[in-house]
């Protein structure tokens, strides 16, 4: 990854001041990924499929934050497509599913209705950071939380990143089913040190 890409994605980015032929749209993902993570998961692949197609291109990027204690609200794909043609649309909803889109994501185009799209649900399970025994966290991974809560959901790369507040620390999980999830790991949670007062959340 090139430093000027780097940074784009890290910081936010836009559509280039000199604008290419083509319809500009946002996709904005129901997934409360960092910068990095965005990167990984949507906007690279999602560029080189379009690259390959001869469908567009990925411009830019943005993770909206939130909050305490949501901490991430969501993020934006800015994409340039050739056309906005129905086809072209349904190629590239297609894909974005493809690669993980949280329900209640949509496609913004200038002077078009919303179009409302996703496939997955997800979970957020957010961490006491101040209210343990300081035994607990010397002692405790949030590794090992991780680890094991993607091994008891069983579907695939699961964990999609996380957030640190000052009093809590939130780790993100996509599947198909938010309820499917949360009884996968209660058993865990309740009983591993480091869980103690922690909350679990649908987040999409």
């Amino acid at each position: 990854m090139g430093v000027i890409s780097g940074l784009r994605r890290l910081f936010g980015g836009g559509v280039p001041e000199k604008q290419a032929e083509g319809v500009y749209v946002r996709a904005r993902l129901n997934a409360r990924v960092q910068p990095i993570d965005r990167g990984e998961y949507f906007e690279d692949p999602l560029d080189e499929f379009l690259r390959e197609a001869g469908l567009g291109e990925v411009t830019g990027g943005g993770t909206q934050m939130a909050e305490e204690p949501a901490g991430i609200e969501f993020c934006d794909v800015e994409i340039r497509l050739t056309d906005d043609s129905d086809e072209t649309v349904a190629l590239l909803i297609g894909h974005l599913e493809g690669l993980g889109a949280p329900m209640g994501s949509r496609l913004i185009r200038e002077g078009s209705e919303e179009l409302p799209f996703g496939v997955l649900e997800g979970l957020g399970l957010f961490l006491n950071g101040t209210d343990l025994d300081e035994e607990i966290y010397s002692t405790s991974d949030v590794n090992h939380v991780i680890t094991e809560c993607q091994q008891l959901i069983a579907q695939g790369d699961s964990f999609r990143g996380h957030w640190q507040g000052s009093r809590e620390t939130a780790l993100y999980f996509y599947g198909p089913s938010f309820a499917e999830m949360r009884a996968a790991i209660e058993g865990f949670v309740a009983e591993y040190p480091l869980c103690q007062r922690a909350r679990i959340e649908q987040i999409a």
